[in-house]
């Protein structure tokens, strides 16, 4: 009482509702510092998307749509790995929980989904986002949240350069898939003249700008662009352009089903000894089947971000393999599933380094510390406090038997 009538004399009036509530924020102050003083301090509040016994973390994908193959691919793969780690007992003692939306592979869906996982979720992190176009798209709103995002199903260098400090990359960029490629056409197969044929989207004109640059750096242009209108397999017209050029080689950028249109198209206008490339993000699997339907298959090479899964005997293959049949009997194992796969090894790790009082900075600090072989899977992950790429190399493959088979000598395409 003899304290009140104190503070009372000193200005505080008692009966004030308004002095009365600085009283009490004065008392906490004074209260949280006794306690620190006594080691009793009350604990920091946990972060955004973790509690004591989960951890939260979001997606958003196609799950319908032309592309919904590859969304379906993605989350098995991912889930099929995250289901393992929540058998095994999850996390340092936290089970792992994903949220998925359908974005239906289109930009302003993604945001909106993107948006909603930050704000209404209240996730710890993203991963296994699909489609250059709409990742971009969303590419700000992360960002300005802090959200680290872990795999994205996407080369753009726009992800990489500048450097992305909340993008965690898996695969490598479409920079360095299209280098390999045009200096294999070029040193390799003695291929002067490249066309481009895109879709005419933001990952059409993603690996459009990756190809010409890869050929500039062979003091070559592009002898011919072709291009389509996103979401369609209207062609002709871009075929009419490239065929007129006769080009030897042609580097391809867009979804699976107009590319594998535009290959046996090609093939039957007479364009039997070209050469064709597409990147992985393409949808290899429809790729692979409607050109093999078509008898359409050779001299057709796919860039991968991980080796083919039917073909490797990297340890993490056989792993992938037993933990899809066990989450998903009724789903093939996929390309693109593979590298969901290989997405979530590196978060999981990533969680697991970061240590029980888990943060977002933490989780970003912890992936930087991973180096090659540190996981034991076969793949050559390396991270560091300027390096969020992940895997740096390409794998070549060619399309036999209805399935990709890598290789390293360019003479088995002739």
């Amino acid at each position: 009482m003899a304290e009140l009538a104190r503070l009372s004399m000193q200005g505080f009036d008692l009966s004030n509702p308004m002095e009365d509530k600085k009283m009490k924020t004065i008392g906490k102050i004074i209260l949280s510092i006794c306690l620190i003083g006594i080691g009793l301090a009350p604990l920091a509040q946990a972060e955004v998307g973790v509690t004591g016994s989960e951890i939260l973390i979001g997606s958003s994908l196609p799950e319908t749509g032309h592309m919904a193959s590859l969304g379906r691919q993605t989350k098995t793969g991912l889930m099929a790995y995250i289901n393992k780690i929540n058998n095994e007992g999850g996390v340092n003692g936290r089970s792992i929980r994903v949220i998925f939306y359908d974005d239906k592979y289109e930009p302003i869906p993604c945001v909106r989904n993107t948006q909603k996982l930050i704000n209404q979720d209240k996730v710890f992190a993203l991963s296994c986002y699909v489609g250059t176009a709409s990742i971009l798209k969303a590419q700000s709103v992360w960002t300005r949240a802090k959200v680290p995002i872990v795999g994205l199903f996407s080369g753009a260098i726009e992800l990489r350069k500048p450097f992305q400090y909340y993008i965690i990359n898996i695969r490598p960029s479409f920079h360095a898939e299209e280098k390999i490629v045009v200096d294999g056409f070029v040193n390799k197969l003695n291929i002067k003249k490249v066309a481009i044929f895109y879709e005419f989207d933001a990952f059409g004109n993603a690996v459009k700008k990756a190809a010409e640059e890869a050929l500039k750096s062979h003091g070559l242009t592009p002898v011919a662009f072709g291009s389509f209108p996103r979401g369609t397999v209207d062609i002709a017209a871009g075929l009419e352009k490239i065929k007129a050029a006769n080009p030897g080689a042609v580097i391809m950028g867009g979804t699976a089903d107009a590319l594998s249109k535009f290959v046996i198209q090609a093939k039957k206008a007479g364009m039997t000894k070209v050469y064709f490339q597409t990147p992985s993000t393409t949808g290899a699997e429809v790729f692979v089947e409607e050109l093999d339907a078509s008898n359409a298959t050779d001299r057709v090479i796919i860039t991968h971000a991980v080796p083919p899964h039917c073909t490797s005997n990297l340890p993490v293959v056989d792993e992938y393999i037993i933990d899809m049949g066990k989450s998903f009997p009724n789903d093939d194992p996929s390309c693109c599933g593979f590298e969901a796969y290989a997405n979530a090894h590196v978060l999981v790790e990533g969680l697991k380094r970061a240590g029980k009082n888990l943060t977002r900075e933490g989780l970003i600090s912890a992936i930087e510390t991973i180096k090659k072989g540190e996981l034991g899977s076969g793949l050559a992950f390396e991270y560091g406090p300027n390096d969020h790429e992940g895997i740096s190399g390409v794998y070549l493959t060619r399309i036999k038997k209805g399935a990709s088979f890598e290789f390293n000598n360019w003479d088995i395409v002739k």
